[in-house]
């Protein structure tokens, strides 16, 4: 019997679409029809014939397909817009204000800066000096356009007035880092997460209102839902936890991942009544991005792609596409289909956060080569 060969290079893509465009489950009848009875498989030989298709060389063809690959979206390629510098170490957290014509970025250990930025020019327009003793770990700035609030590693949270610039109140209370920042959408409350827990706090009379958890569960992520009903955390253990609002009370816990929550962030939900069917976890370490229902706690969809640590993720205003922040680039996807969009490179270094502006126009990235870049979209 005559062998046949079907050499399957990644570079040679017209060949990949004439024998991979069918679905997975039709493979072996492709295999058996065309009779081959050998397969070059990315460099490697592989004896097949329709007798002797395993179970165990099937989940190789998967596996291999599997890798991300480009696919046309109806999101063109964004272009690079500015490269602002100035700050002297790296850029831990970066917030667009609310019509998307300022950004704020903040600095790491050796640079407690806050920096202001205008987009309409790409320069700067405003410093906050001495804005904390050590790294601003976390920005927001209030829906309603009218404070700037930052964490830090020095246990603290300080207000700013955005339309001076000034000092208004520091939130005490914390005795360790403030990892992450969360505000409803009517700016009432801020919820600040810590490795000491999570504290709430009342933005427009600027007094403290309660703690939901104490010392033993170090809260790396907080996010709350568009609604302004829930609240979520991720903590060292994996776990999230989903929290009501207005009364405090836990919801829901459960096991998201297997090594720390370092990311949360909720989805507004197309067509749902409460606009918050998914919320989006991310495991830095363990290079891993899951998609949860809220409303069950099932989960929907796992991205296991990335190729190096996630330092940070974003999810555009629509709950369309997510970004994540990598060693080497930025990736890209579509939340609905799980598809990669677009890797955008540029920075020299990790990337350590970025932003999407309120109108989804723009995406903002910092970098531990102590740069920031605005990324605009067609």
């Amino acid at each position: 019997m005559n062998k046949h060969y079907i050499k399957v290079a990644r570079s040679i893509q017209p060949l990949r679409k004439k024998f991979f465009k069918h679905s997975f489950t039709r493979y072996l009848g492709v295999i058996s029809f065309i009779g081959c009875t050998g397969l070059f498989f990315f460099g490697e030989v592989l004896p097949v014939s329709s007798a002797n298709v395993t179970p165990e060389l099937l989940l190789k063809l998967r596996r291999s397909l599997a890798k991300p690959k480009y696919i046309e979206s109806n999101l063109a390629q964004p272009k690079l817009l500015y490269t602002l510098k100035g700050h002297t170490g790296t850029i831990k957290s970066l917030a667009f204000g609310p019509k998307g014509k300022m950004l704020v970025s903040g600095g790491a250990e050796n640079d407690g800066v806050i920096r202001i930025w205008n987009l309409k020019k790409g320069k700067r327009m405003g410093i906050i000096r001495k804005a904390h003793q050590t790294a601003v770990l976390s920005l927001l700035v209030s829906p309603d356009g009218n404070t700037l609030v930052s964490s830090s590693s020095d246990n603290t949270i300080n207000l700013w007035s955005l339309n001076n610039l000034k000092f208004t109140r520091s939130f005490v209370g914390h005795t360790s880092n403030i990892l992450s920042l969360a505000v409803s959408s009517n700016s009432k409350i801020l919820v600040s997460g810590a490795l000491d827990g999570i504290k709430m706090w009342d933005l427009l009379q600027k007094r403290p209102l309660g703690t939901l958890t104490r010392f033993g569960n170090p809260t790396y992520a907080v996010a709350i839902s568009p609604n302004n009903q829930t609240l979520a955390s991720g903590d060292d253990r994996g776990e999230i936890q989903l929290w009501d609002l207005k009364s405090g009370k836990l919801i829901r816990t459960f096991v998201a991942h297997s090594r720390s929550v370092t990311s949360v962030a909720f989805a507004p939900g197309e067509g749902s009544p409460d606009g918050i069917s998914t919320l989006v976890s991310a495991s830095g370490n363990n290079r891993t991005i899951k998609l949860w229902d809220t409303k069950t706690g099932k989960l929907t969809r796992t991205f296991q792609e990335h190729t190096s640590r996630i330092n940070a993720i974003a999810i555009d205003p629509t709950g369309n596409i997510m970004a994540s922040a990598l060693q080497d680039g930025i990736m890209l996807w579509d939340l609905k289909t799980g598809k990669l969009l677009h890797k955008l490179r540029g920075h020299s270094d990790w990337i350590s956060a970025i932003a999407w502006s309120p109108d989804g126009k723009m995406l903002a990235s910092g970098s531990f080569d102590k740069e920031v870049k605005v990324w605009q979209f067609q």
